[in-house]
């Protein structure tokens, strides 16, 4: 029987090493080292999922995997890239050619970056870039934000803007830069939860973000202690290896959705509708919904709101391991009423609960990607090998564990 094949992160020197290493092969011969190297982290989402577009609560943590990028400044328009994930391959534009429906492959993440710095008043120029990241790709753990928040605080940095070190809300302004590469370049309707907790979260704490428009940057996120170990419990992330991808149609589907039952309820966002008057609103919904579907989609995110904001009350209250409930109602929701869930995700949330998890849970954006699971810390390797067992019974691809305590925001590594 295979056993659990764990995807460690990479120390911050080592992270610097690869990508020095790469940038001098690709671009040293051509004038010297890079400017410095910076990393972001990847997220993972406790609970509060499609819940950022509809003005509501989120709880992501960063994960120790990051993506790292070596970059030098170049005093021309030009954008050269190249990353270890794609070997041989140097993607390459100006940034004035850069826009809305201009861009294609994975440097639209990168220079998008740059275009919506651009867009926002700063001076950024043309820039050559090497990337690597130990965050695993498709996973649902926001590889594509720290890449753009990687890249954020590069330029942000060698750029002199300032942004990364003026406290959070600089960072909340390069977190809307990176939503708007994501939305607008990228071609991905994200909300902004993953380029936030990429920024803005803090060592053993998550980050509590309160997604309504109009709040200002510190009033719009606030750090929750979140100490896994005090509590002697483990977070379990599980990459079930089924990939999914935010700009695939489904994702802005479910977005749509969202936006047409407020307008029906004559409502700016579904944030508006208080769990007690969760019944009504569903009530008012029937003649414009013969299926249910709008009325699935708005009893999730009414509900989930709601979770997100007990999970966060009652870790602040140092009740850690009673949240596991709520991580499992979160799932059933997110399968039933917002049917984003993939059976990988299920069988991780069944196998775990079955060998002993406090909860667990799909995170992310669904359809495939990853679930969580809370573990006291004896009962990791008895989780994850039963999540492996039931995989293998089930003939499907062997999926990847990571071990997730709550990290550290983009920022420069050397």
């Amino acid at each position: 029987m295979p056993t659990p094949q764990w995807l460690e992160s990479w120390q911050a020197d080592e992270g610097a090493r690869r990508v020095r290493a790469q940038f001098a092969e690709v671009f040293g011969g051509e004038g010297g080292e890079p400017d410095g190297v910076w990393s972001a982290p990847g997220r993972v989402n406790l609970i509060g999922e499609h819940t950022d577009y509809n003005a509501g609560l989120a709880l992501p943590t960063a994960l120790p995997h990051r993506t790292f990028v070596a970059l030098r400044r170049r005093d021309d328009d030009r954008v050269r890239l190249t990353s270890a994930q794609t070997p041989g391959a140097r993607w390459e534009q100006r940034l004035a050619d850069v826009a809305p429906g201009t861009v294609q492959g994975w440097g639209a993440y990168v220079a998008g970056v740059a275009w919506a710095l651009r867009e926002a008043g700063h001076d950024v120029g043309g820039f050559d870039a090497v990337v690597d990241s130990c965050v695993p790709f498709g996973a649902g753990l926001s590889s594509s934000a720290a890449i753009e928040c990687a890249v954020a605080v590069a330029l942000d940095d060698v750029s002199g803007i300032g942004l990364a070190s003026g406290g959070d809300a600089g960072r909340a302004e390069l977190a809307t830069a990176c939503v708007r590469a994501e939305n607008e370049i990228a071609g991905a309707p994200t909300g902004g939860l993953d380029q936030a907790a990429s920024l803005r979260c803090t060592p053993g704490h998550a980050l509590l973000l309160d997604c309504r428009p109009g709040l200002s940057a510190l009033d719009s996120a606030t750090s929750v202690p979140f100490d896994l170990e005090a509590a002697g419990l483990t977070l379990l992330v599980v990459d079930t290896r089924a990939e999914h991808q935010l700009s695939d149609g489904q994702y802005g589907e479910r977005r749509a959705a969202c936006e047409r039952a407020a307008h029906l309820l004559g409502l700016a966002s579904l944030r508006e509708i208080p769990a007690p008057g969760l019944s009504e609103a569903l009530w008012a919904l029937e003649p414009d919904d013969p299926d249910g579907m709008l009325r699935r989609r708005v009893q999730h995110v009414v509900t989930e709101i709601a979770r997100t904001q007990e999970f966060a009350d009652r870790v602040t209250a140092g009740r850690v391991a009673d949240v596991g409930p709520l991580m499992v109602a979160s799932h059933e929701s997110l399968r039933v009423d917002y049917e984003v869930s993939a059976r990988e995700l299920d069988l991780v949330v069944t196998a775990a609960m079955g060998a002993g998890a406090l909860g667990a849970r799909m995170t992310g954006g669904g359809f495939g990607g990853s679930a969580i699971a809370l573990v006291r810390g004896d009962d990791v390797d008895t989780v994850a090998a039963a999540v492996q067992a039931a995989f293998d019974d089930a003939g499907l691809r062997s999926p990847g564990f990571l071990l997730a305590p709550p990290s550290d925001g983009a920022g420069r590594v050397s």
